[in-house]
């Protein structure tokens, strides 16, 4: 029986990432896993996906390319060789992270991982079944897509996104289900791709859980760009048909599509690990933990998606150096939810962290907004991205940022200097201290933070 300091199942970014940083500190450490190494994020989620929108991107690009005095005729989209490429990068993805795994000593064991107690895996692969065994053990092993009674996805006509992001023929037209980061990114990518897309959400805007001044900017161009939208409503149903798919809204409305997809959010794969015959407490489908990632069991841990949202690769990286740092015995802070970023890369990308302004009216707090448009960026008219705005909230004496939401193009980059300055509590005096080049799109960060304060010379 094989012996280990650290014993990790699952190799998504919260599990690759701590069996690394478990060598790194001089710890032993294996990785079980069933799948390819980097879990849904490598393969079959954020990169990937990155991939297909940027051939959204440059297919819209080059419909607008008149605008910039170039002329191009003849485009044409091979869809088919555009997911090939996608698959061509979650493969150097997973070739990155087994590089690594050898690099640094991590022991790759293929299987399903299962608590047994007392630090004992069992690892079942095919037909052969192993024990090892590990001072602590950290379950890592994600989630997948979720969905309801009535809408259970065939593979064919009605999706996740795991049939989503292979699919290498363009359905005609798309119906789906949910406005969060999956649902729209889909939305945006197959539309640009030059399919018919209505999106069905339940809330009454698109991105319910962003401000609801970036929803409102969001619909705008949603709508601009010809995806359709239906708001305020939920499924009831939905049945692959002859033709394609239908789907049966709550209000009675019928709609019909060559394909649905389920972007119905995520659930955590707890199921068949032996949490419940070892002791691992859980809650409302989640594995319970600490500041640290310790379970109720003293020597399991669990990090990312299995142990509750935000359902985020990064969230679980950080997860995974919290964890195994302080189980080394070195000391790392707890992870604050209120500094963890989120984006979204349909076009307008969005981007946000902290507080939204109804979060921070519906708590009473003391507050003031600053808001800049792109379209009043220099860097930004020249490119023709003039789309969208910096939206930041400052609050307390010191006017410390509560909250960030970006709605444009680069937006998820534009937010790491005010996710720097959330986590370092910079106030915004001494955050408008720092110089941002020009011309530049950062700029419309900076005039932000000067608009809450009143000090913005270009608004």
């Amino acid at each position: 029986m094989s012996s280990y300091d650290v014993v990790v199942i699952g190799s998504g970014p919260g599990g690759y990432v701590a069996a690394i940083r478990a060598r790194q500190l001089g710890l032993t450490a294996a990785c079980i896993e069933l799948g390819n190494l980097g879990g849904v994020c490598l393969n079959v989620g954020c990169i990937p996906s990155k991939a297909l929108l940027k051939s959204a991107e440059v297919a819209n690009m080059l419909r607008h390319v008149d605008d910039y005095g170039i002329s191009i005729e003849g485009m044409s989209i091979d869809f088919a060789k555009v997911v090939k490429r996608s698959r061509r990068v979650a493969k150097k993805s997973e070739k990155g992270v087994n590089y690594l795994f050898k690099k640094y000593g991590v022991v790759q064991i293929k299987g399903r991982g299962k608590l047994l107690g007392d630090g004992q895996v069992e690892v079942t692969s095919g037909e052969d079944v192993s024990v090892v065994t590990g001072k602590h053990v950290i379950v890592a092993t994600g989630a997948r897509a979720r969905w309801f009674p009535g809408m259970e996805p065939d593979g064919e006509k009605i999706l996740t996104y795991r049939e989503a992001i292979v699919r290498d023929e363009l359905p005609k037209s798309a119906i789906v289900l949910g406005a969060g980061a999956i649902g729209l990114e889909f939305a945006y990518f197959w539309h640009a791709m030059g399919c018919d897309v209505t999106v069905v959400e339940g809330a009454d805007r698109l991105a319910p859980f962003e401000d609801e001044d970036v929803s409102a900017e969001l619909e705008r161009a949603f709508k601009k760009s010809g995806i359709k939208s239906n708001l305020g409503v939920f499924c009831d149903n939905v049945k692959a048909t002859n033709e394609g798919t239908q789907v049966t809204l709550k209000d009675g409305t019928v709609l019909q599509a060559d394909v649905t997809l389920l972007a119905l959010g995520v659930r955590a794969n707890i199921e068949d690990l032996g949490l419940e015959e070892v002791g691992v407490k859980t809650d409302r489908g989640f594995i319970t933990t600490d500041g640290s990632c310790r379970t109720s069991v003293p020597g399991v841990y669990a990090i990312g998606d299995v142990a509750g949202p935000p359902m985020l690769a990064h969230k679980a990286s950080v997860e995974a150096h919290i964890c195994v740092e302080k189980l080394a015995g070195h000391g790392h802070a707890d992870l604050d939810p209120s500094m963890i970023p989120a984006g979204t890369f349909c076009q307008p990308q969005i981007a946000s962290v902290g507080k939204t302004e109804k979060q921070c009216k519906d708590e009473g707090l003391d507050y003031k907004v600053g808001t800049f448009p792109f379209a009043a960026n220099g860097k930004n008219r020249g490119t023709g991205d003039t789309a969208g705005f910096v939206k930041v909230i400052l609050g307390g004496p010191y006017d410390e940022l509560l909250g960030a939401h970006i709605i444009g193009n680069g937006a998820v980059e534009l937010l790491g200097e005010l996710v720097l300055m959330k986590s370092g509590e910079l106030d915004a005096e001494t955050f408008l201290n720092a110089i941002h080049a020009h011309p530049t799109s950062s700029e419309a960060v900076m005039e932000a933070v000067a608009s809450a304060l009143g000090v913005s010379v270009h608004i």
